[in-house]
Formats: structure tokens, C-alpha cells, sequence
């Protein structure tokens, strides 16, 4: 927050008590300018109106700007401010000092007036949001890209054609080999179908091994390699980062040519590209097709890391918006999870994983720690079985669960099951509060980017 001289701001006679604001938003500010003392008619509305908005006196408190409702010769505007949830219109004169809807500025009551006292930094949601936009056009899916990325240890790769050359003369060439350990060493990592065994929930292997899938997936690539340097880290997007930089040594290319570079998308993902999960098309198996030239390898691992970076970016933003709206989670996380078949095809797993917290008005005060509820949304789609989604939520000891199934035998199945799940939660100790399989997929998940706004909508 930048420090600004003092200002006084009025509130102006014969103003209504002040309501909710239509459309509730969370930007940043700018303020500035000089009011007259109110005189002693308006001095006592002023108070009723300031004192409706909770606000005692020398108390500061964040305000947004919701409305320049009149500039007054350049240099005086009438301005409504969200204050608390409630709206309340204040005259100042702002000079040449910039105010738009949205800005969000620091003000203190004094007396009957409110005092400006600062105005914030451009929030980072902002940023974060037009990352996000820019990027959404140009991912490639993980299980797709990793299966024409496997397919490259047994095809080999064909040169990018120069000017003249004919199709049939391009013919494959093996990897290089920093290529080909980069590749074995990213496959040998991920999950396989055969990892879990089932009724293994107890042990302490299993839930390690998850833990440490999850840690890889890409989503904390930065994070953790800021926390532990090292040239083979762990990580998928590391790791598809290791196979672009031996694709472009091999070539004689430089980072800065690959920005370049288009990447190659998939479609479905565009349909509704801020939805998650989402439906998503089986990819061919490895080893499909023709061999990939090196140029359209490097475009489609740049639309692989395109997809980690949105997911990121996507959870960033969500867990930004929860902070600011009480019904939304104070955290989320969205990943896609590559993992391998037992006939070593690649599949994605999408998970969102919520965490809500809810402070009673006990827990505040004894300074007792607020209840938090974990919410978990799986999504895969299995070879026999077909799209299956998962929704669990977890409140202290009481876990609630749901299994969508689209297929009819997968649900009669499902069901036959659930008596052996429960027990087995119960074995955890768990208390099983809710435990059904419905057929069908549950209403998606989506968030709308508009103008300088994030908003979810479920």
C-alpha cells in the first residue's frame, strides 16, 4: 500500500441508509483529494451513516470503489464505496489523481468524515488471471502428449524438412540419447494400475506413495525446486522441461526459439476450458501413427507444460478468490496425474482437492483452531468400467462419499462393493455419515474469467 497525504471525504445530506451492493467485487484502488467540513445539519447523518457501517471512531477499514458516480469540473466527484458489504456515497475532490470502479482504497472515520489514508498495490489476481487467459488456448492433455512422447523410444524421431525436400524422404531417426533417459527417467516415475492394491488403505505404504505422486504431478515444480536445487529433481514438469532442453542441444536451438514456437493444443480442451474435471477423449496407444518430426515434439511438450502452468495458474486464482468470499474454499488444487496402464498405455487422473474452513462463534473465542472440511473430486476414465467420478468429503473424523458411474454394470457393481468400502473406513476409524453410487456424471465445476474478474460458478 503507497502512502498518500490525508484526505477528508464528506458524506453528503439526505443520503438513504446504506444497502448491499448489487455486484459484490474484489479489485484495487486509487484515491486522493479534499472535501469541506460537513456542516452541523448533515454532521448527525453522517453519523447514523457511518455508524451503520460499523465503523467506530479513528477505526481504519478497506473500502472499494464501486462507482464514480460524478466528477464535478475535473477536479470533485461524488464517489460510492463498498464499505463492509454496504454501499455509501462520500464527496471528494480527487484532482488528477486516477479513480476507477473496482480500485480499493485504505480510509479511517474521523469524527463524522472518513479520512483517505492509502491506496493498494494492483491486486495479483489480476496478473494471475491474464496469465491464465493467455495460456488457455494452447494446452495439450498429459496422457496424449505422453503417449506420442513414449511412442518416440520405439518410432525415433524425423528431421524437420527444409525447403525442397520431399515427404518420403524424411525418414525417422532414434532419439538422442539425453532425450531417450530424459524420457525412460519421466516414465519410470509415473503411477501404475497395479501400484495400489486394494484393502492396502491401512498400510503406510500406500498413502506415501500417493502423497509422493501428487508432490511430482507438476504443481509445485517451482516451489520445490527452489526448496531442494537439484538437476534431476522428481517432477514432471521438470522432467518434460529435461526432454526439451536434450531435444534442443541436439538441434543447435536456444531456449529462446522454443518461446517461440506454437504449441500444439487439443481441442477438447477449449470447449469448456475452465471447467474441472473434464471430460477428456482416450488417447491412441504409444507407438501409434507416424513418427513425430522434432519441431512438432518440441510444440506439443510445450502445450504439456502449457497444461501444468494453467492448472497452476487456475488454482492460484481460485484459492486468491476464496479468501475474500465465504462460501468459497480457502484453498484449492487442481492437477491432472498421468499414470500408466498395465499394458503401459498412459490414462489421466483429475483430482480437485477444497479445503473450507468454518470458525464458530465458540472457536473465536477460545482462539481455538477453525473446523476444516476437505473436499476431494476424482475423475478417470477406466477401460471396462468407462467414466467414473469420485466426491469425498472429510470433516474431522466424519467422511462423506459419492461414485458417479455412467455405465450401468459399473454401478451395479459400484454398489455391490460399497459395504466393504464403508467397513473399511470404518477400520480407519472414520465415521461413514453418507456412502451411495449414482449413475450419470455430477454438475461441473467452472470458473468464468470476465474483465478483471474471476468468479466460480458450481
Amino acid at each position: 500500500m503507497s502512502n498518500i497525504k490525508s484526505v477528508t471525504m464528506k458524506l453528503p445530506s439526505g443520503q438513504q441508509p446504506p444497502n448491499p451492493p448489487a455486484q459484490p467485487t474484489s479489485q484495487t484502488a486509487r484515491p486522493t483529494g479534499t472535501t469541506e467540513v460537513s456542516r452541523e445539519p448533515v454532521a448527525a447523518s453522517a453519523r447514523q451513516l457511518l455508524d451503520q457501517v460499523q465503523l467506530a471512531n479513528r477505526e481504519t477499514t478497506l473500502a472499494r470503489v464501486a462507482e464514480i458516480v460524478n466528477r464535478q469540473g475535473g477536479s470533485s466527484a461524488d464517489v460510492l464505496l463498498d464499505i463492509r458489504g454496504k454501499s455509501l456515497l462520500v464527496q471528494a475532490a480527487i484532482g488528477k489523481t486516477e479513480l476507477s470502479p473496482g480500485d480499493w482504497v485504505k480510509v479511517m472515520r474521523a469524527g463524522n468524515e472518513l479520512q483517505l489514508m492509502g491506496k493498494l498495490a494492483p491486486a495479483p489476481e489480476a496478473g494471475i488471471a491474464r496469465a491464465l487467459a493467455q495460456r488457455l488456448p494452447w494446452q495439450q492433455t498429459l496422457d496424449a502428449g505422453l503417449a506420442r512422447l513414449m511412442g518416440t523410444l520405439t518410432q525415433g524421431l524425423k528431421q524437420d524438412p527444409v525447403p525442397g525436400q520431399l515427404p518420403s524422404s524424411r525418414l525417422p531417426h532414434p532419439l538422442p540419447e539425453a532425450a531417450r533417459q530424459a524420457i525412460e527417467q519421466l516414465v519410470a516415475r509415473l503411477p501404475s494400475g497395479t501400484s495400489l492394491a486394494p484393502g492396502s488403505g491401512a498400510q503406510s505404504a500406500p498413502p506415501q506413495q500417493v502423497r509422493q505422486w501428487l508432490s511430482e504431478s507438476g504443481l509445485f515444480a517451482e516451489s520445490r525446486l527452489a526448496q531442494t536445487p537439484a538437476a534431476q529433481l522428481p517432477d514432471l514438469k521438470l522432467a518434460l522441461g529435461r526432454v526439451i532442453t536434450a531435444l534442443l542441444s541436439h538441434q543447435g536451438s536456444t531456449p529462446e526459439q522454443f518461446n517461440r514456437l506454437t504449441p500444439i493444443s487439443t481441442p477438447e480442451l477449449m470447449q469448456a476450458p475452465l471447467q474441472f474435471p473434464q471430460p477428456l477423449a482416450t488417447p491412441q496407444a504409444p507407438g501409434d501413427g507416424d513418427p513425430p518430426s522434432v519441431g512438432q515434439m518440441l510444440r506439443l511438450l510445450a502445450g504439456m507444460l502449457n497444461r501444468i502452468t494453467v492448472n497452476q495458474l487456475h488454482s492460484q486464482v481460485l484459492t486468491t478468490r476464496g479468501g475474500a468470499d465465504a462460501t468459497a474454499p480457502t484453498s484449492t488444487l487442481l492437477l491432472d496425474l498421468p499414470w500408466l496402464t498395465p499394458q503401459n498405455e498412459p490414462r489421466l487422473a483429475q483430482l480437485r482437492i477444497e479445503q473450507y474452513s468454518e470458525e464458530k462463534e465458540s472457536e473465536r473465542k477460545s482462539r481455538t483452531p477453525a473446523t476444516t472440511e476437505w473436499r476431494l473430486a476424482l475423475a478417470m476414465d477406466l477401460d471396462e468400467a468407462g467414466p467414473l467420478h469420485f466426491d469425498v468429503a472429510l470433516r474431522q473424523h466424519a467422511v462423506s462419499a459419492r461414485v458417479w458411474a455412467e455405465k450401468q454394470t459399473t454401478l451395479r457393481r459400484v454398489n455391490q462393493e460399497l459395504p466393504a468400502l464403508r467397513q473399511s473406513l470404518a477400520d480407519l476409524g472414520l465415521e461413514v455419515t453418507d456412502l451411495e453410487c449414482r449413475r450419470g456424471t455430477p454438475q461441473a465445476s467452472v470458473t468464468r474469467l470476465e474483465h478483471r474478474l474471476v468468479d466460480t460458478r458450481a
